[in-house]
């Protein structure tokens, strides 16, 4: 069974606080100018909110900068093929699929949950759309810099999340981790980074079982030092090329 101190936990918690409403003040004008950037170029919010599962299979609000057009969840069925955690591609002669079905959202418009496993793709725990054409042009540079995530400082703040974690999964993704060898990440706070960020993100070919190997290793080994090297790694790792 996987447990933490409760000195480490309490420490874990201060540092949270501390760091995330310091930075919250500090990037205030970078939050403005994103901002206005967003609207700018297209209508729309500015945040996106998302449930997400965390701690302990908590369902919590998740927040983002927006950084795809309004109609995104509607173009998800024809970009779903572009999956980086897709063993296989498509074959060629494979055509898209013409349902019409009306996505729900998180807010009561789009239900991605319903439409990825009516589509059989339960095989694949993890989305992630490379060269996703739903992204605007202010998109893509948020999401390669990884600007549109600062948002979950307010999460952080609030005790949802940590800054250190393992990331906290769309609903989703979270249901199809029940096997005894992947329930352990959840014994981990939800993060804004985490060991899968900055060891494998954005790489090609990534694997959806090295993904939760390297979630459960965390959970199991989480302390204040490896959080430390984590944070400390997270610049480069930010700094991604990969169109994801």
């Amino acid at each position: 069974m996987i447990t933490h101190t409760t000195q480490y936990l309490q420490a874990k918690r201060v540092l949270d606080i501390l760091i995330s409403a310091t930075l919250l003040l500090i990037l205030s004008p970078l939050f403005l100018v994103v901002a206005v950037l967003i609207k700018l170029e297209s209508r729309g919010p500015i945040f996106y909110k998302s449930k997400r599962v965390g701690q302990y299979y908590k369902v919590f609000d998740f927040w983002k900068f927006r950084s795809m057009r309004t109609d995104a969840d509607h173009l998800l069925q024809s970009a779903r093929f572009d999956n980086q955690y897709v063993a296989s591609t498509r074959q060629e002669n494979t055509p898209l699929s013409t349902s019409s079905q009306i996505l729900v959202h998180d807010t009561g418009t789009i239900s991605e949950s319903e439409w990825f496993l009516s589509q059989n793709d339960s095989q694949h725990t993890f989305i992630k759309i490379e060269n996703d054409p739903r992204i605007t042009r202010v998109g893509r540079f948020i999401r390669n810099t990884s600007i549109d995530e600062l948002p979950q400082l307010i999460n952080v703040l609030r005790g949802d999340m940590s800054l250190v974690g393992n990331r906290p999964l769309p609903l989703y993704e979270a249901e199809k981790l029940t096997s005894d060898e992947a329930v352990g990440r959840f014994i981990a706070p939800a993060g804004i980074t985490g060991l899968w960020q900055v060891t494998e993100r954005g790489k090609k070919g990534m694997s959806a079982d090295s993904r939760k190997r390297l979630d459960v290793e965390y959970a199991k080994k989480a302390s204040l030092t490896l959080d430390f090297w984590i944070l400390f790694r997270t610049p480069m790792a930010a700094l991604q090329s990969a169109n994801v």
